[in-house]
C-alpha cells in the first residue's frame, strides 16, 4: 500500500511537473511576443512622430501657398481696377475735349 500511495504520489508530482513546465514554455514564448510587440509599438512611435512633423510641414507650405495665391489674385484684381479706371479717365478726358468745341447755332431763314 506504501508503494502504490508512492506511485500516486509521483504521479501527482509528474503531473504539477508537466503542467508548470507548460506554463513556463508559454511564459517564454509570451516575453518574446512582448517584446516584439515592443518594438513595433516603438517604430510606431517613431513613424507617428515623423508623420505628425509632415503633417505640420505640409500644413505651414499649404498655408503659405494660400497666402501667395490671395495675394496674386488681389494684384491681379488691382491691377485689373487700375486699367479700368484709367481707361475711364482716359476716355472722359477725350470726350471733354470732344465737348468743349463751340457748335454755332444754326439759322434758318425766315426767323
Amino acid at each position: 500500500m506504501g508503494e502504490t500511495r508512492l506511485q500516486w504520489c509521483k504521479e501527482q508530482a509528474d503531473e504539477v511537473k508537466e503542467i508548470m513546465v507548460e506554463n513556463y514554455n508559454k511564459a517564454v514564448e509570451r516575453e518574446g511576443k512582448l517584446g516584439e510587440l515592443e518594438l513595433r509599438s516603438d517604430d510606431l512611435l517613431r513613424k507617428s512622430k515623423t508623420f505628425t512633423k509632415s503633417a505640420a510641414k505640409v500644413s505651414h507650405q499649404s498655408r503659405w501657398e494660400n497666402i501667395k495665391m490671395k495675394v496674386v489674385i488681389g494684384g491681379v484684381v488691382t491691377l485689373l481696377a487700375l486699367v479700368i479706371i484709367a481707361v475711364i479717365i482716359w476716355y472722359s478726358v477725350h470726350d471733354d475735349r470732344g465737348d468743349q468745341r463751340q457748335l454755332t447755332p444754326s439759322v434758318t431763314p425766315g426767323n
